[in-house]
């Protein structure tokens, strides 16, 4: 069993692998980069309905696999239509993309949370912990986000064949999926492949909670969300979620065209990294798969006050890192703040996630998970990134330059990056002051 879910969190994050870390540079090219961050905030707009909803259907049915299934088989189709709409207009078109857009999220989304309640229901059904077994699960979905991250940073399609590069100074260099709308083509082909192979895991036995103090009749919407937000240590946290939720997103919407905008200037143009972004963006991912066994042991050890103090200390040092990186003599700064990523995820995100499900009353388990995909992707990412997305657009701007030795040119994203990054450092370090001073639980448990 433990094999079968790590497969499907291959699958599951191959799908946002193939197009989240670089669909920022599909947009400039596309003419639209400057609304980067709404495409970003699209991900908290569709997150603050579908989740919590499908999540609840999924305690009522019993059946998550099921609806997981469901909703990547809609979420591939919807991304099959974008990629032949960008195919057939170069320049993108945002009342039409958009749309679309919100529609392929509004179907994706609720997967994370669907897949973790398909994970856990299966792991308490066949005896195993899940603090002791979901990181070892869970880090084969960053294997599959990274290796759907190299492939589009090196896949390219020319005269019928595929083809395979890192250089950037060629004319293949260009033609990379990570630039172009073939990232899509790939997202939807594994979002095919992650649907039917939901379909065929097994039904969870206790599919109407039976335990000894489940209720026999299920709680209404209204009184699940007073349950959960009557005690006080759950809402607090939910709080917290939300303005740790901003970090997530400007880190997927930004670092890409952030380290690319170097290949403008010509001490940089060549520069493996600044020509390989995505791949570079991969440490963070690698970084991630390492760190997430550290989840459970520090859980057990400090709690989840500390693991979260400890996260949002590595996010601060991942924006600080970015605004004073290049891919010249500051190259380890850049690299150091792919593998501080590792820490900041797995110490908000992950953690969380385990934390909800240990402290949710019994038959909610499902609603909890949406509940903090609404706090964290929902409200905390659609203000945030929006936010953000004024703050990077005031210091910098999209403009065609000449690039490489091959004399080609790209849409790049120049300005003053520093000042964006250290307002985002600030910024979680504000969050983290005040959680040491508001977020005291009272009772100590595996993850508290």
């Amino acid at each position: 069993m433990k094999a079968r879910l790590s497969l499907l969190y291959f699958i599951q994050f191959g799908v946002w692998g193939c197009y989240l870390t670089s669909f920022g540079q599909l947009l400039g090219s596309g003419g639209i980069g400057r609304l980067i961050a709404w495409f970003y905030a699209a991900i908290g707009l569709v997150s603050i309905l579908t989740p919590p909803l499908l999540g609840r259907l999924a305690d009522h049915t019993g059946r998550p696999a099921r609806l997981l299934g469901t909703c990547h088989l809609a979420a591939a189709i919807v991304m099959f239509v974008m990629w032949s709409y960008s195919m057939t207009h170069p320049q993108l078109e945002f009342r039409v993309f958009y749309p679309l857009y919100l529609l392929f999220l509004a179907l994706y989304m609720p997967t994370m949370a669907l897949a973790n309640t398909t994970t856990f229901g299966l792991l308490t059904q066949n005896g195993h912990s899940n603090v002791s077994s979901f990181p070892t699960i869970r880090i084969w979905g960053t294997v599959g986000f990274v290796a759907a991250m190299w492939f589009v940073n090196c896949a390219y399609w020319h005269d019928g064949a595929l083809g395979f590069s890192l250089a950037e100074d060629t004319e293949m260099g260009h033609l990379r999926f990570q630039y172009n709308s073939m990232q899509l083509l790939c997202c939807g082909i594994v979002g095919m492949g992650a649907a039917f192979y939901s379909f065929t895991l097994p039904s969870l036995n206790q599919s109407r909670d039976t335990s000894p103090d489940s209720s026999s009749v299920r709680p209404s919407l209204k009184d699940s969300i007073r349950i959960m937000f009557g005690k006080k240590e759950i809402a607090i946290f939910l709080g917290f979620v939300i303005l740790s939720g901003v970090c997530l997103q400007i880190s997927n919407g930004f670092v890409t065209p952030f380290i690319t905008h170097f290949s403008g200037f010509a001490e940089y143009a060549d520069s493996f990294a600044s020509g390989n972004a995505t791949m570079l963006f991969s440490l963070s991912q690698i970084s991630e798969a390492v760190c997430i066994l550290l989840v459970g042991v520090s859980l057990k050890w400090r709690g989840i006050r500390f693991v979260y103090a400890v996260g949002l200390l590595a996010w601060a040092l991942r924006f600080l890192m970015l605004g004073e990186g290049n891919p010249g003599n500051g190259l380890w700064l850049l690299v150091g703040s792919m593998l501080v990523y590792g820490v900041a995820f797995n110490f908000i995100t992950i953690a969380g996630h385990m934390y909800i499900q240990q402290v949710a009353p019994s038959g909610m388990k499902g609603f909890a998970q949406g509940l903090m995909m609404f706090m964290s992707n929902g409200i905390g990412a659609t203000f945030g990134t929006i936010a953000a997305g004024s703050i990077v657009n005031h210091w910098c701007k999209w403009k065609l330059i000449g690039v490489s030795a091959s004399g080609g040119s790209m849409q790049l994203f120049m300005g003053d990056w520093i000042y964006p990054w250290c307002i985002f450092a600030a910024y979680s370090l504000a969050v983290l002051i005040l959680w040491l001073f508001l977020f005291n639980p009272h009772v100590r448990n595996d993850v508290g």
